[in-house]
């Protein structure tokens, strides 16, 4: 029996199951009969709904059915895919309405646009200036950029300065209240309003309490959605293994993940035609507020990307190997832009307007700069059902991610299956959760479009190897402060010969015995060493990251987030 709603032509999932009308998040509210409605926002509210409403997928066996093929809505921009429509994105971007930034809202959305970017965030630094009257001045700017650029969704978010902690992305679905939850949420929980007297453990609750008030907004309408990421976050050091636990526990449907790799990348471009600092402007050491436990290597990327990210067996896998769905982005935290030619306008006064003056042209070409433009070297590409922002946060709320650097690859479409099964519509796709019978066996099935399209840098990238990095589902751990996953290793390398379109690869996962995860990762093959845990875990990881001599180009790699397989 069908939804009963109309203008759908759509398969259902892998298993034949029928998913009600309300619990399909795929079907717009707008096209949902009155009963339907009030059922949709009363698993809303009682926070059940979407494959990211629960803190573990060890509790949801319903998540086998994430994201399964649905058209509604009009075509947008993106590569489809396995019966999604990739939408590459930004959740990291500033404007001139940043303390540190100095670029229009319609220049960073003009440009993500142009570099290819089908939806963007606006994550201006929270401070005094913006909880005050920044969050409402750009908001007009933004309205006008959504009218401006229909073909791009662009949101209003800001980055958090996380009490206790570092920084995050926070953005909601766009509304009538958009910019009173923001300004609410801001002025109440931002780091930089609360007392300075506050114990660490004050501001870890307030922390905690900020995540739960956004879940609120939701369950009570004020906004169709609220999600929040991680930024940057082994930077400094001080964003804990306990406390990133902590804020995914506050609310699943909001605290959904982190950057797997910071943005500032052109930073590390050796000098003189760079800036010669350390990639992602990791370059700092352990302080008075970092987590004791992180060892050094943390403070620096890895191939660009973070070292809870990159360090197979490490932090993110200690997650993963609790079944807590715990997603990884990319982005391009623009503030100032690498090889631009403009300054912030003169006369500008931020305290007292909230904003610097539009910039002005210059004569000097920025080769200091620390950033890329938004979409111009990292794209966080989400697995949509439709063009449209509930699609695109419901496609990172679900896991159904992979991201890149420097344009490595064209498409990645990784699915698990029960063995031999070849149906197109089957398979359990990433961010997904595959249930089967213990003994039964499963297989990964990856299509993986190999780059024909030179890049921006103008150069076509080659896909040199592909990782599959599998570990074990343990269950919780007994220390919250826990970042490492001993069973957690790659198990199977994939070499892609020259010259390839595609790489196409069916491998088997054997009978199901225990609980399990994998993810992937692909490397151009240029800068390798052994994991930070020893090459019998990883044996051609990335390569840690010199500072003053990271050439962002000449070392690229996409990663993908996990699909589990576990017993019924």
């Amino acid at each position: 029996m069908g939804h009963g709603h109309h203008h759908h032509d759509h398969p259902h999932d892998a298993a034949g199951t029928d998913v009600p009308a309300a619990q399909d998040l795929s079907v717009p509210d707008g096209e949902l009969s009155p009963s339907d409605v009030s059922r949709r926002g009363f698993l809303r509210g009682a926070g059940l709904l979407g494959a990211g409403a629960a803190a573990s997928v060890l509790a949801t066996p319903a998540a086998a059915a994430a994201g399964l093929p649905h058209a509604h809505g009009p075509a947008g921009g993106g590569t489809a895919k396995g019966g999604f429509r990739w939408l590459a994105g930004d959740h990291h971007i500033h404007t001139q309405h940043s303390s540190d930034g100095q670029y229009r809202v319609i220049d960073q959305a003009g440009h993500g646009h142009a570099y290819g970017l089908d939806w963007l965030v606006i994550t201006d630094h929270g401070s005094n200036a913006h909880a005050r009257i920044g969050v409402e001045k750009v908001n007009p700017d933004i309205q006008a950029t959504r009218s401006a650029l229909p073909e791009l969704l662009t949101f209003q978010g800001l980055e958090w300065n996380i009490p206790a902690a570092e920084h995050a992305t926070v953005f909601v679905h766009p509304g009538r209240n958009e910019v009173a939850v923001l300004k609410q949420f801001e002025q109440t929980y931002d780091g930089s309003q609360l007392p300075a007297t506050n114990t660490e453990a004050q501001n870890e609750a307030m922390a905690i309490a900020g995540i739960k008030f956004l879940g609120e907004q939701v369950k009570a309408r004020k906004v169709d959605g609220a999600l929040f990421l991680a930024n940057h976050p082994a930077r400094r050091g001080i964003d804990s293994p306990h406390e990133i636990r902590n804020w995914r526990d506050a609310d699943p449907s909001v605290a959904i993940g982190m950057e797997g790799a910071p943005g500032h990348q052109a930073a590390g471009i050796k000098a003189p035609n760079g800036r010669g600092g350390a990639r992602g402007l990791y370059d700092n050491n352990p302080a008075a507020a970092s987590f004791p436990g992180y060892p050094l290597e943390a403070y620096r990327t890895w191939g660009g990307f973070d070292w809870m990210t990159a360090t197979v067996g490490g932090l993110w896998d200690s997650l993963l190997a609790e079944g807590r769905a715990w997603w990884v982005t990319v982005n391009s935290d623009s503030h100032v832009n690498y090889l631009d030619q403009s300054e912030r306008g003169p006369g500008s006064d931020f305290e007292a307007n909230g904003r610097y003056n539009d910039p002005v042209y210059t004569p000097t070409v920025n080769t200091g700069a620390g950033d890329f433009w938004p979409g111009f070297y990292g794209r966080t590409n989400v697995g949509a059902t439709s063009f449209s922002y509930r699609a695109v946060m419901d496609g990172l709320r679900a896991g159904r991610v992979w991201v890149d650097h420097g344009r490595l690859v064209k498409t990645v479409d990784a699915r698990v299956r029960v063995a031999g099964d070849r149906r197109r519509s089957s398979g359990t796709p990433l961010g997904g959760v595959l249930h089967v019978r213990r003994g039964t066996a499963t297989e990964l099935t990856l299509e993986i479009d190999l780059q024909d399209l030179p890049n921006w840098a103008q150069f076509v990238p080659v896909l040199s190897r592909v990782d599959v990095i599998v570990g074990t589902v343990t269950g919780p751990v007994a220390s919250r402060d826990a970042f490492t996953a001993p069973d957690t290793r790659v198990v199977k390398s994939f070499e892609v010969s020259r010259g390839s379109s595609r790489l196409s690869v069916t491998y088997p996962l054997g009978r199901l015995d225990k609980p399990f995860y994998l993810r992937l990762r692909g490397t151009d093959g240029r800068r390798t060493q052994p994991g930070l845990l020893g090459a019998a875990i990883d044996p051609a990881g990335p390569k840690l990251d010199v500072i003053g001599d990271a050439d962002p180009w000449g070392d690229l790699w996409f990663y993908t987030n996990p699909i589990w397989v576990l017993p019924r």
